[in-house]
C-alpha cells in the first residue's frame, strides 16, 4: 500500500552548497498526497502552524542563497508523519494536534503507517545521511543547522521569545545564542520554547549528536517570518550570525 502517487511530489527539496553549513528543515512543507484526501482537514487547518512551520522553509531557503549553503527540507506535512520525531514516538503521526483532531491518522494499520514511514519519513533522512556522508568522505567541515519556527501561542499559552536556541549538547548553540543575545532588541530562548530530547527530537539526536556534528536548533516566532519582508530580515540576520558562529567554533576547536 503506497501514500505516495507518482504525479505527487518528492519528499526531499534539496539545494547543494559549499558552505560548512548544513541547513535542514524538518517541517518545511504542508502538502499532503492526493491519496490521503487532506486527512479530513479544512484548508484553513491545513495553513495552520498544525500543519508546518509557517515560514522556515523560505528563511532556510534565501539563508542557504546568501550563504552558498545545502538545504534540505521535507516536501510534505507534518500531520502525515513528522519527520522530527522517532517513528515509535506517540508523536510521530497525532490524531489531535493543539485542540484539533485530525480525522485521517485515526485507525491507521500498520501498513499504512509503514507506507508514511517508507516513503516520506526515510527517503528526507536518508537524503541528509548521504550528504554527511559525502561531505566526511571529502573530509569537508560541516555545521548542522535543524531550522524550525514555533507559534506565538500554543495552548492558549503566550510565547515571548523572537527566537530559539535549542540542543542537549550545548558547545556550538552556544556560541549561536551568545551571539545572538548581542543584537539589540532580541528576547533569546535558551532551550525555549522546546528542549532536545530523544522522545520529541530525531534530527538532532541522529544527524548531530551521533555524527559528532557541532549543531543547534533554531526556532523563529512564527509571526515574525509570515511574509517575505520578515524571512528575509531574519535570514540576513542569520547570515551574519552563523558564519559568526562558524568562525568561533572553529577557533576553539584548532586552540582546544
Amino acid at each position: 500500500m503506497a501514500i505516495l502517487a507518482p504525479d505527487d511530489p518528492p519528499p526531499v527539496m534539496f539545494r547543494a552548497g559549499t558552505s560548512p553549513l548544513l541547513i535542514v528543515c524538518d517541517h518545511a512543507g504542508r502538502t499532503l498526497p492526493w491519496r490521503s484526501q487532506k486527512l479530513g482537514l479544512s484548508e484553513n487547518d491545513l495553513e495552520r502552524h498544525i500543519a508546518w512551520d509557517i515560514g522556515a522553509a523560505a528563511v532556510s531557503r534565501h539563508l542557504g542563497e546568501a550563504l552558498h549553503a545545502c538545504v534540505v527540507a521535507q516536501t510534505y506535512s507534518r500531520l502525515l508523519i513528522d519527520c522530527n520525531r522517532p517513528p515509535d514516538a506517540p508523536t510521530s503521526i497525532v490524531e489531535m494536534s493543539d485542540r484539533t483532531a485530525v480525522p485521517g491518522n485515526i485507525g491507521l494499520t500498520d501498513a499504512e503507517r509503514d507506507a508514511r514511514l517508507r516513503e516520506i519519513f526515510e527517503p528526507y533522512h536518508g537524503a541528509i545521511a548521504a550528504e554527511i556522508d559525502r561531505r566526511q568522505a571529502l573530509a569537508q567541515p560541516t555545521v548542522l543547522i535543524a531550522m524550525h519556527s514555533f507559534t506565538p501561542e500554543l495552548m492558549a499559552e503566550r510565547r515571548p521569545w523572537h527566537i530559539g536556541v535549542l540542543y542537549r549538547d550545548p558547545p556550538f548553540a552556544a556560541i549561536v545564542r551568545d551571539l545572538l543575545r548581542a543584537e539589540e532588541d532580541l528576547v533569546v530562548g535558551d532551550n525555549e520554547p522546546y528542549a532536545v530530547s530523544d522522545t520529541s527530537d530525531y534530527t538532532i539526536p541522529v544527524h548531530g549528536e551521533r555524527r559528532g556534528l557541532p549543531h543547534t536548533g533554531i526556532e523563529i516566532r512564527q509571526d515574525l517570518i509570515a511574509d517575505e519582508a520578515g524571512q528575509r530580515r531574519w535570514a540576513t540576520l542569520l547570515a551574519r550570525v552563523l558564519p559568526q558562529a562558524v568562525d568561533r567554533w572553529g577557533g576553539r576547536e584548532m586552540s582546544a
